[in-house]
């Protein structure tokens, strides 16, 4: 196809060059006959017409097949294999890993198709001539609004009940102390002894609407939030008292209504902290709980930075078999096999949540649902946005769950009458757990 395109211009211009040498010699320039009576004629006639035919179903056939595999997960995550490799690695762990790319990225409709493949051309341009930033920001700004593309499958209207949610986490000391919380979830409203009471999905209740302002490109930090209930009209404006703005530089802010992304904003790309996901091995049973401290030595390697994946897999090799060999050296023969799956389970823990070639970790990519390892709901729910009457937005635990159960395996305290216990830090740090956030410890543990 693309030789006979070139063929055109070619073929005009000898034509062209022909034309006038004839008008030079004075022969008329008629147009060509064509006798269907000559056979050379009505061979090249047949020719054409069968090979044209041809051509534009074989075409067509590609062009469908070309369309598809554009829009396909393999042509997103591996044709540009290692810049894509964080987002294609972590895809495949993610509850939507059956949902493909495009039905979130780019959705239905033709405008959105050709936005997607315009910039396409441009992300191209920059892997060919790496351009490309590490890591890849998130591009929240670019992304359709929820309504267009989650809402195609969930339903914000619908009344869904609480959710139990069973958390094992582990100590790192030398026994991997196992603590286990269960909470409830609040994700909708419900009616108690003290009237309605509203859930965490009130944020994009159709009877609210809620406003913000961000001084960060991710959405980390938010000096400027506004409720609005549409029933009443009746508004409230929250400030931070520890980001006070002047009213010029609030105006300059664009005001963004919150919809599903702003708490989930890693729906298909999580990058897991490394104390969560060596807490799930060992809760699971992929990593031994046996090994004395485990969990210490997996927590001060995963958190050390690596150049590349292979250094890291080295490290975590050397490092646990040293850690061994100084505090227990026989059990390098007695356990043989449950260190070496060990070693094996945070290789794989590090090479799905952690990427050095594209700097992506949880570090770079902070996931709003929860406000352990970054902010989340503590962005806003910190007692420091409050109204000029002193209204806060208030951070108290039970506005979004209940603590039914909590303590070690042998050591279980469950609440009674529907009142929900109060946390119980695992470890002893008085009531700084009230006061601080949680993310300013978690976030850099070690």
């Amino acid at each position: 196809m693309v030789t006979g395109l070139l063929l055109i211009p070619i073929g005009m211009r000898i034509n062209r060059v022909k034309a006038r040498k004839a008008e030079r010699q004075g022969k008329p320039q008629n147009w060509p006959l064509i006798d269907f009576n000559n056979v050379a004629t009505r061979n090249a006639s047949i020719i054409f017409i069968f090979g044209t035919v041809f051509l534009l179903i074989i075409s067509s056939i590609g062009s469908y097949e070309a369309f598809h595999y554009t829009e396909s997960v393999e042509f997103c995550g591996k044709l540009c294999h290692q810049v894509m490799e964080p987002e294609y690695t972590t895809y495949h762990g993610s509850s939507h890993e059956r949902v493909a790319c495009v039905e979130c990225h780019v959705g239905a409709g033709a405008s959105w198709y050709v936005k997607s493949k315009l910039s396409g051309l441009y992300q191209v341009y920059s892997v060919l001539a790496k351009k490309y930033p590490t890591p890849i920001p998130t591009p929240i700004a670019n992304l359709r609004p929820a309504r267009e593309t989650c809402e195609k499958c969930h339903w914000p209207e619908k009344f869904y009940d609480s959710k139990l949610k069973i958390e094992n986490s582990f100590l790192a000391d030398d026994s991997n102390t196992e603590r286990i919380i269960h909470l409830q979830m609040k994700t909708s409203s419900q009616m108690t002894s003290t009237g309605m009471q509203s859930g965490i999905h009130q944020h994009i209740s159709p009877d609210v609407r809620i406003e913000y302002k961000t001084l960060s490109a991710n959405r980390q930090v938010i000096p400027w939030v506004r409720y609005t209930n549409i029933r009443t009209g009746v508004s409230e404006v929250f400030t931070d008292s520890e980001n006070q703005l002047s009213q010029a530089k609030l105006d300059s802010l664009e005001t963004r209504v919150m919809d599903c992304l702003d708490c989930h904003n890693r729906p298909s790309h999580n990058y897991r902290s490394p104390q969560n996901f060596v807490d799930q091995s060992l809760s699971e049973g992929r990593m031994s709980k046996s090994l004395p401290g485990i969990k210490q030595i997996a927590m001060k390697i995963l958190y050390k930075d690596y150049s590349t994946k292979d250094s890291a897999f080295l490290a975590i090799r050397n490092q646990v078999t040293e850690f061994y060999k100084a505090s227990n050296p026989a059990l390098l023969t007695e356990k043989k096999s449950d260190i070496e799956a060990a070693i094996v389970e945070i290789q794989s823990g590090y090479s799905k949540n952690i990427f050095p070639f594209m700097k992506s970790s949880w570090k770079a990519y902070p996931n709003n649902i929860g406000h352990m390892e970054s902010d989340g709901c503590f962005r806003c729910h910190n007692d420091r946005h409050a109204t000029e009457s002193g209204k806060v937005i208030s951070k108290d635990c039970n506005l979004c769950h209940s603590i039914l159960a909590q303590g070690t395996p042998d050591n279980m305290e469950h609440s009674n009458s529907f009142v929900p216990l109060d946390f119980k830090h695992p470890v002893d740090i008085d009531d700084a757990w009230k006061t601080e956030l949680c993310s300013s410890c978690h976030s850099q543990l070690y």
